[in-house]
C-alpha cells in the first residue's frame, strides 16, 4: 500500500502536518507507518522556507526503506546550475531568471557547503521514474518511448555525471526524453503568442495534458493551465511532434509538477497529478493507493 506525495517545495510544517494526518509516527528522526510506504514524485526544493528541513525529512524515510523518492526538475536544475562542462561552462545557465528560481535553496544553505554537496550527490541516487505490476510514477510525463528510451540509457534509471552533461545537449533524443519526463509536454502557441507564467517568463508554449489525444483537442482544451487568450481551435496534429498518449486502459500513473489549483481531482480513473501549489498558498497533497484499478477521488489526502 503506498501513499505518493506532491511536489513539497521546501514545506517541511506541511509535510509533516499530511504524514502525521495519514497516521505516520516519528521514531528516531524518521517517519513510518506500520503498513504503508511513500512515494514521493519530486522537487523537494526551491521556493519555501524549510528546504533543508524538507531534504532532511525525506532522505531519511528513503535510507530507512519508508520511501521511495524521485528526481524532479527541480533537483535535476540544481545538478546542472553546479555542474560544468568541458568548456569550464554552467551545465545550467546563470542567468536572473534561474537565480531566482534556485534563490531560497542557496540561501538556505549559504555557508553549509559540505551538507549541499552532499543532498547533489543523493539526488543522482533518486530514479526518474517508478513502475510496478500496479501502477507507474514519474514527476511529469510518463511517455512510454521516452521511458523505454530511458530505461536503456540511464544507469538504472538513474542519472551520473557524464550522462547530465550529455543530457544538457539540445535538439539530441536524450536531451527530449529527460525533458519531457522531468517537465511534461509542450505545444507551442499558434499565431506567434505568448504569455508570462507564475515566475515571470515570458512563454510561447503551453504545458499539455499528455493522456488526451489532440487529434480530439483544442489549443484551450489541451493546456493544463487556463490562458484565457488561447484560441479554442483544433490542433494541427500534422504540424506538430505529438504523436502517442497516455491512453485510459494504461496502468495508474502518478505524477506532480502542474501546479494545479483548487482542492484535488483526477483527471481521470487512471490520471493522478499531486501538484497543487503548496508553494503558492495550495494545497500539499498525497493519494493513498491500494492497488485498486480504478482511482477514486476519496483516497485523496491534503493539507
Amino acid at each position: 500500500m503506498t501513499d505518493f506525495i506532491g511536489d513539497i517545495h521546501g514545506y517541511a510544517d506541511k509535510l509533516e502536518a499530511l504524514l502525521v494526518k495519514m497516521g505516520y509516527t516519528k521514531r528516531n528522526g524518521i517517519y513510518s507507518h506500520p503498513d504503508r510506504k511513500v512515494l514521493f514524485v519530486g522537487d523537494y526544493i526551491d521556493r519555501g522556507k524549510q528546504i533543508r528541513e524538507t531534504l532532511e525529512i525525506v532522505k531519511a524515510m528513503v535510507d530507512s526503506g519508508n520511501a521511495i523518492a524521485l528526481l524532479g526538475n527541480h533537483e535535476y536544475n540544481a545538478l546542472c546550475y553546479r555542474k560544468k562542462n568541458e568548456n569550464d561552462e554552467y551545465l545550467r545557465e546563470h542567468s536572473k531568471k534561474n537565480k531566482r528560481q534556485h534563490k531560497a535553496t542557496l540561501e538556505q544553505f549559504q555557508n553549509k557547503e559540505e551538507e549541499f554537496n552532499e543532498y547533489l550527490e543523493w539526488f543522482k541516487s533518486l530514479p526518474l521514474y517508478y513502475e510496478t505490476e500496479k501502477f507507474r510514477a514519474v514527476h511529469a510525463c510518463w511517455d512510454y518511448a521516452n521511458i523505454d528510451y530511458l530505461r536503456k540509457k540511464l544507469h538504472n534509471d538513474r542519472l551520473t555525471d557524464e550522462l547530465i552533461v550529455e543530457s544538457v545537449k539540445l535538439g539530441s533524443e536524450f536531451n527530449d526524453a529527460i525533458d519531457q519526463t522531468l517537465k511534461g509536454k509542450e505545444l507551442k502557441m499558434p499565431d506567434g503568442r505568448s504569455f508570462y507564467d507564475k515566475d515571470g517568463a515570458k512563454r510561447e508554449y503551453i504545458r499539455i495534458k499528455w493522456w488526451e489525444n489532440p487529434a480530439e483537442m483544442t489549443y484551450q482544451s489541451i493546456s493544463v493551465e487556463k490562458h484565457d487568450d488561447l484560441p479554442d481551435e483544433a490542433i494541427d496534429v500534422n504540424s506538430t511532434k505529438l504523436k502517442d498518449y497516455y491512453k485510459e486502459d494504461g496502468k495508474a500513473v502518478f505524477f506532480g509538477h502542474y501546479w494545479l489549483k483548487d482542492k484535488p481531482f483526477l483527471y481521470k480513473n487512471n490520471i493522478c497529478c499531486l501538484d497543487y501549489s503548496v508553494a503558492n498558498k495550495g494545497y500539499l497533497a498525497a493519494y493513498r493507493f491500494d492497488g485498486e484499478t480504478k482511482l477514486i477521488t476519496e483516497n485523496f489526502i491534503y493539507v
